[in-house]
């Protein structure tokens, strides 16, 4: 019996390693479920297609792997967009199947029609149409090689028709799909990287600011750093990799920011940009810029630079280090380092101290600490955006081992529960905490229902403070009274018992240690409900004259400013070999 096209394209998912699709069965994507049936890859059936792409974007970024997801037509196309949106911003290999309505009533206002080849233009980096089984296999190698090249998201638009349609056996080009998931090394134009050398050379002063392009160059950047006594600051989306064993680290800038980083990017003669296309132009230097980066298409788009590199950044590094010349003097690193020292200690027991374990709405600093601490020396992080990234950024502790996932690029909310389904199908063995607000699990708190259907080992820990704080943050200031951003409380850990999963609900700060080491020791999925304060903000650590202005018209009184976790004790050890006695100065 000759085979369909859905048991092809299954077929040569399985061969490239393939082992689970992400998605919701029906209706016109029934041939691919069918044909899923009979090979041995799992369906993980979700309850929103929004939460399969991003699964799929998570599976794909942990594993560094092909992942894929599926979608029925229309409206499950439409659920699809934003969990794509996500996918393809962060750069995930994902392959979406996307199902449409039967080929002759195309065009023709057909029930739940819609045209997905225009839905998913701003969210793919292809898209097609299949008209044909035999185009279909073409279309499926384009579609893999595309996003296996590092291009993001691939979408294949299916009619039903055409997945029960039968294939030639004839080989295909889908028979030569490049699959291997290998670093692509970009090395740098001899005279960007001269020109760069020069800068380096001639400025008194230097400060280096890694993103996510730096990950696999730390070595390289601190080799760096050491050879120009230069400070290290970090994006949110680098920390992870830059942050942990750092003796150059100044922190983090930006709106959830802390320490020295944007005193240090203000005061350097020059400012490098490594590895990151960091977005806030108010919080980086408008004037002698270099930037490094492997797509050029990310230099100078968001402040003007003076020294461009195009490549990525281990070559880069290894490329320019030894024309660099060694500085001797380290007064403005040593000043740096202990201004970063000075300012995370002001804060550090602030909200985290006894003192703050007999307050009740629970601090969700103390919160943050306490589960930082208690997390397993692995943990895999699947943080919601809002109030969440500002204590992840500020307690979580990095240390090489432990990963973190967050709407870095798109700043979608309720996107840690769904990513966390990807993390923990991908790894089965591994501590995933879905680090989850409120609002975020509220939106998309369907997918409790796939976590015990799969029965997936997720520790969801929310912080449910009953407000979307970051919401009521930016109200504030702006200068508006914050309003509709308080609701009426929710007992989430109510929710997950009647869904059939272990929970726990902290309300009395003494019992948030013991319940929470509990809750991560247990050997299945759990939900954590802990009753935060709703008033407990944060701001940045330099703040405007204009957010002042918003928050006296507001009339705040709400608290402005917050701890910063375990990374004291990096900021102690980074200044033990300095003199106290010893005179600092800096431009």
């Amino acid at each position: 019996m000759a085979a369909t096209f859905a048991d092809r394209l299954v077929s040569k998912l399985e061969e490239l390693g393939v082992t689970r699709i992400y998605g919701l069965v029906g209706d016109s994507l029934n041939p691919l479920s069918d044909a899923v049936r009979k090979h041995d890859i799992e369906w993980i059936h979700v309850r929103n297609e929004e939460a399969a792409a991003f699964a799929a974007g998570a599976d794909s970024l942990a594993a560094d792997e092909l992942a894929v997801c599926g979608g029925s037509c229309g409206p499950g196309n439409t659920h699809f967009v934003q969990g794509l949106f996500e996918a393809h911003r962060n750069g995930a290999k994902v392959l979406a199947i996307a199902s449409h309505i039967p080929s002759a009533e195309i065009g023709s206002a057909f029930f739940q029609e819609t045209h997905p080849e225009y839905l998913f233009q701003e969210c793919s980096s292809y898209r097609e149409v299949v008209n044909s089984p035999d185009q279909g296999m073409r279309v499926l190698h384009n579609a893999i090689q595309n996003t296996m090249a590092g291009n993001g998201v691939s979408v294949m638009v299916i009619p039903g028709d055409v997945f029960a349609a039968e294939v030639s056996s004839a080989p295909s080009p889908a028979d030569s799909v490049y699959a291997t998931g290998a670093d692509k090394r970009v090395f740098p134009d001899p005279a960007e990287a001269a020109r760069l050398v020069a800068a380096i050379n001639e400025a008194d002063t230097v400060t280096l600011f890694a993103g996510y392009g730096a990950r696999d160059a730390r070595e390289e950047l601190f080799a760096l750093a050491e050879k120009i006594k230069a400070p290290v600051g970090h994006s949110f989306r680098g920390k992870m990799y830059i942050e942990y064993d750092n003796p150059f680290d100044v922190g983090m800038s930006g709106l959830l920011g802390y320490g020295a980083c944007h005193e240090a990017s203000k005061k350097a003669d020059l400012f490098i940009m490594v590895g990151t296309d960091f977005p806030y132009t108010d919080w980086l230097p408008h004037d002698n810029v270099a930037q490094i980066d492997i797509d050029g298409t990310h230099i100078g788009r968001r402040t003007p630079v003076k020294y461009p590199v195009v490549g990525d950044v281990r070559s880069v590094i290894d490329n320019i280090l030894p024309h660099v010349e060694e500085k001797t003097d380290r007064s403005f690193l040593d000043a740096m380092l202990k201004r970063h020292h000075e300012l995370l200690e002001d804060v550090v027991d602030k909200y985290t101290s006894e003192a703050q374990e007999s307050r009740v709405p629970i601090h969700p600093e103390l919160a943050a600490k306490v589960l930082d601490e208690l997390a397993d020396d692995d943990a895999y992080f699947t943080v919601d955006t809002g109030m969440c990234n500002v204590w992840s950024s500020r307690y979580l502790t990095p240390n090489g081992r432990r990963d973190e996932s967050a709407s870095f690029l798109h700043g979608t909310m309720a996107n840690a529960l769904p990513q966390a389904i990807g993390v923990q199908a991908a790894f089965p063995d591994r501590q995933v905490i879905s680090w989850s607000g409120d609002g975020g699990l509220g939106m998309l708190m369907g997918e409790l229902l796939t976590v015990k259907l799969h029965n997936l080992p997720i520790k969801t820990v929310v912080f449910n403070n009953s407000s979307l704080g970051m919401v009521k943050l930016e109200m504030l200031v702006e200068g508006f009274p914050e309003h509709e951003t308080d609701h009426e409380q929710v007992n989430f850990a109510a929710i997950a018992e009647g869904a059939g999963i272990k929970s726990f609900r902290i309300e009395d700060p003494k019992e948030l240690r013991p319940t929470l080491k509990e809750a991560l020791a247990y050997d299945g999925p759990v939900l954590v409900d802990i009753v935060t304060d709703p008033d407990a903000l944060s701001l940045p650590p330099n703040i405007t004259w204009d957010m002042m202005k918003g928050f006296t018209t507001a009339g705040v009184k709400t608290v402005l400013d917050g701890g910063v976790g375990r990374m004291i004790d990096l900021a102690r050890a980074n200044i033990r070999h300095i003199d106290a006695a010893a005179s600092i100065t800096f431009k």
